[in-house]
């Protein structure tokens, strides 16, 4: 597994605002510093403001774009990182008074998905994301970046991309569409195929490192990098799995969602997520230990309602109970709706008895639908 693809770490600027929103601020900056660190960045300080809405020249206006590059100097910084999705004009705008280069979330997220794809399908899907990403930016001028040294959201299609016209970007992500186009075939040939043979398709999804790669490890005896980091996994990965000598299933590993996951990036991920929006159950992975849990929840929700997997039945799985309080940790339990099916399981993927739990949790979920019909 890579986990870097340049010698040293750069300085990152970390820009938040505050617009006053439901959305808690500090929650932002957190989850933004813990992207930055998925990339290896260095996150040397971190610059916050308020306002009240958007400045429409350099998002944060001219006071603060002039505090921000004077620390650019003062901390030798090689990389702003704005915690918020910048307009192309605004990075224009942002890289000629900082005189550095500029990142948005989307950029970040980006960045890390191009950093931890390994197969062939999941390089082709990033690339499309980023290609499209990038062609609005075309004009930005680069000379005096020293890009060419790479750094964090620079690995995939690169400068030299850049520096090509729009004509040429335009038939690269043509052509990328194109190749994907046969991936989905492809998947949907398995999926008939399984199909005809009764076999049930189970999708794990939930929020990034809610520990759906440790539970996919557990359920399949098999070796899918998991790692206590955001975007650890982002190829698709499925494999057969026994519950009992009644009923096999195969079970598909997806790439964790995030808060406003860009759309960018759920338009060039369909063949993966497509796997999604076919499953007969979806297990939803929660990080219950996290404060945010709830809206974690909300937040997968509606990257599934956009990817059209709105209606799939979920299998709440409540994980990592090992790391709340120990007065408050749930016992590893099954729960049950007034139809006596399953509607939420609590485990700890790390206890290795949550595996038994959770494979008679989706035996006793199919169980109950073939009696239904």
């Amino acid at each position: 597994m890579e986990t870097m693809f340049y010698a040293q770490p750069e300085r990152v600027l970390l820009v938040g605002v505050d617009f006053k929103t439901d959305i808690n601020f500090n929650d932002v900056l957190s989850e933004c510093v813990q992207l930055v660190e998925a990339v290896q960045g260095q996150v040397v300080q971190t610059v916050c403001c308020k306002r009240n809405s958007i400045d429409s020249a350099l998002f944060v206006g001219k006071g603060k774009a002039a505090e921000l590059a004077q620390a650019v100097i003062d901390q030798q910084i090689d990389l702003v990182i704005f915690c918020h999705p910048l307009n192309p004009s605004h990075e224009r705008n942002l890289e000629r008074v900082l005189q550095c280069r500029v990142l948005d979330r989307v950029g970040l997220i980006l960045a890390i998905f191009a950093l931890r794809a390994q197969t062939q399908e999941g390089k082709l899907q990033v690339e499309l994301a980023q290609l499209t990403h990038l062609s609005s930016r075309l004009v930005r001028g680069y000379r005096h970046l020293k890009s060419q040294k790479g750094g964090i959201g620079l690995k995939g299609p690169g400068e030299t991309q850049l520096e090509t016209d729009r004509r040429l970007i335009s038939l690269k992500i043509n052509k990328l569409k194109s190749r994907l186009t046969e991936v989905k075939k492809q998947r949907s040939t398995q999926r008939k195929s399984r199909q005809k043979t009764g076999i049930r398709t189970v999708a794990l999804v939930g929020y990034t490192n809610a520990g759906k790669s440790s539970l996919f490890n557990r359920l399949t005896k098999s070796g899918v990098f998991a790692a206590d980091q955001l975007f650890a996994t982002l190829d698709p990965t499925a494999r057969k799995v026994f519950l009992n000598e009644h009923l096999s299933i195969v079970l598909a590993d997806t790439v964790g969602f995030v808060r406003d996951l860009p759309h960018t990036l759920i338009e060039a991920f369909s063949a993966t997520l497509e796997e999604t929006a076919f499953a007969d159950l979806l297990l939803h992975v929660v990080d219950i230990a996290n404060v945010r849990y709830e809206e974690q929840i909300d937040d997968v929700n509606k990257v599934l309602t956009e990817i059209g997997a709105q209606d799939i039945p979920q299998l709440i799985i409540y994980n990592k109970i090992d790391l709340l309080p120990v007065e408050s940790q749930p016992l590893e339990v099954i729960q049950f709706d007034q139809e006596n099916k399953p509607r939420a399981v609590y485990l700890s993927a790390y206890h290795a008895d949550s595996t038994n739990l959770l494979r008679s949790a989706i035996g006793s979920y199919f169980f109950h639908e073939i009696n239904e019909k």
